[in-house]
């Protein structure tokens, strides 16, 4: 029987968890935002040319995932119909609700009514491809729990090689942008099968973020000293490299030509040297956090961090709710570009607050739960129960890890 380890809880995840859906929001605010500018306007210049360092975020949670999946289930005896059986429930429910939901707003809001003809197959096809309303990570997580046993296997089976094992991933993770930013959008592939055509879902095309997140689960302790001894280091290049990115906004635009999706997707090879190190920063800035907890960080900010962690799946999944919103304020103001432009801090706090407030009944309000993968229910222990021994986890979480909700 393999040994159970005792876990630790790492403060320093539920910090970096609230930068990355903080970060999330963010980019699909300003997104909101840029569609409703006049085009060619400077406003809209100054949205697009920095828009691409926010893309970050997509690539802190499969980094976070792969992390904390790691730091809960290496050492465990390997029970991976039980492991499969939780996963899939835990976030497949929640997907297939929230896409559910949203359509019927969104369907309302486009034709006042629903055509339940319609509705069902429109439905499936987004289950099915998780290209409605920022689905995709589920998608692309179903796909990782799949193939996490074998993660498990590759590290366990070579315990000297890890350092081998992540060198080969990331040249295999460049080799895939190369071929993705100067290859694919010259090649047919009508006729290829959707996770190639449709690479944004496949988990391959995201493999070093999950493989980081392990190797640095299974090395921690290593990992958390490099991070405290060249932080500096990271520092300037991650401010640097993001400083880059608007560069790299006008060579994609205007050297290279790229399409617009072309010119703002995140799977370029500058973006993957930026996003690492800023995957660096957030970890250390995540240690800090950790580190001045220690020392009488106020009560409400640490409750307020935990909280947002908490929910922060929830956030994720109900986010298209307050963009609709936020779509439907915006299409009324009759304001100049620059007015529109001083607005966004505001729609950003509206998207955030509105998508948090949501969140927060489905935690608090049984059993509503279950839709953000937090249930207050169980099958055979009824909703006292849970509810106690979830009060009991919470009230003990020195000895645990916080779950992967993203």
């Amino acid at each position: 029987m393999a040994e159970r380890k005792k876990r630790r809880y790492l403060h320093e995840v539920d910090l970096m968890r609230v930068i990355f859906i903080g970060g999330v929001l963010l980019n699909h605010t300003t997104t909101a935002f840029e569609t409703r500018l006049v085009d060619t306007s400077h406003s809209q210049l100054i949205l697009e040319a920095t828009h691409l360092a926010l893309h970050f975020t997509r690539m802190g949670f499969m980094f976070m995932t792969g992390l904390v999946l790691v730091l809960n289930y290496y050492h465990r005896d390997h029970q991976w119909l039980k492991f499969w059986q939780k996963r899939y429930l835990g976030s497949g429910i929640p997907y297939i609700a929230w896409n559910a939901i949203i359509m019927v707003v969104a369907t309302l809001i486009a034709s006042g009514g629903i055509d339940w003809s319609q509705y069902w197959p429109h439905l499936g096809n987004a289950l099915l491809y998780g290209n409605e309303y920022y689905m995709y990570y589920i998608v692309v997580t179903f796909q990782l729990y799949l193939l996490f046993p074998l993660i498990v296997y590759l590290f366990k089976r070579l315990p000297d090689k890890h350092l081998v094992i992540m060198g080969f991933s990331a040249v295999i993770q460049l080799f895939l942008l190369v071929g993705i930013k100067y290859w694919l959008p010259h090649v047919d592939t009508s006729h290829w099968w959707y996770l190639f055509k449709d690479y944004g879902v496949n988990v391959l095309v995201y493999q070093f973020y999950f493989l980081a997140g392990g190797a640095v689960a299974i090395h921690y302790d290593t990992c958390v000293a490099w991070v405290e001894r060249h932080h500096r280091l990271i520092g300037w290049s991650t401010a640097i490299l993001a400083a880059g990115t608007v560069l790299l906004y006008f060579g994609d635009r205007d050297v290279l030509q790229l399409s617009r999706s072309g010119i703002f997707s995140v799977h370029q090879p500058y973006i993957f040297v930026y996003d690492i190190c800023m995957l660096a920063f957030v970890f250390w800035l995540g240690l800090q956090y950790a580190r001045v907890r220690q020392h009488g960080l106020p009560d409400w900010l640490d409750r307020l961090v935990r909280a947002f962690s908490t929910v922060s799946f929830g956030v994720y999944l109900t986010q298209s709710l307050p963009l609709f919103a936020l779509g439907g304020i915006l299409s009324l103001l009759k304001l100049p570009a620059w007015a529109v432009l001083a607005l966004l801090p505001v729609g950003y706090l509206f998207v955030f607050g509105g998508a948090l407030a949501i969140s927060w009944f489905c935690y608090r309000v049984p059993p509503f739960g279950v839709l953000i993968g937090r249930p207050q229910w169980h099958l055979w222990k009824g909703v006292s129960t849970h509810v106690k021994n979830n009060l009991k986890t919470h009230a003990t979480t020195e000895t645990s890890v916080s779950s992967e909700r993203h």
